[in-house]
């Protein structure tokens, strides 16, 4: 019974992510940070989807940080002084079928208090 519900959760998900990544797509101007949230973890990307090229990375696991609040700034922090570094101001929210509240406002927050308009 738990691996049908996984099944159909899962599934679900897939279409959230499908749905939405049919109305948004990255540029070099303006690349998608697609936002990965494990139970555990952060991780950030960049992503230019003309050329197929991640532009810039973040990694919360290598960084030391959990998925929680705090935690989701700090690595914000980190992701928008790489992204400035490549001379990026602005990118396009990818939350990846997850709700918007949370880890993942609070990630996006922390990306708009670091001077990047999402």
């Amino acid at each position: 019974m738990r691996t049908k519900l996984l099944k159909k959760k899962n599934a679900l998900k897939a279409r959230r992510i499908k749905r939405v990544r049919a109305k948004i797509s990255g540029t070099a101007q303006t690349p998608r940070v697609a936002l990965f949230k494990s139970t555990r973890h952060l991780y950030a990307q960049a992503i230019n989807d003309v050329d197929s090229v991640t532009l810039a990375s973040v990694d919360g696991k290598k960084l030391g940080q959990n998925a929680s609040k705090n935690a989701a700034e700090e690595i914000a922090k980190v992701f928008a002084q790489s992204l400035k570094d490549k001379g990026i101001e602005k990118v396009v929210f990818d939350k990846r079928g997850n709700n918007y509240h949370g880890v993942v406002a609070a990630f996006a927050d922390g990306l708009r208090n670091n001077g990047i308009t999402v």
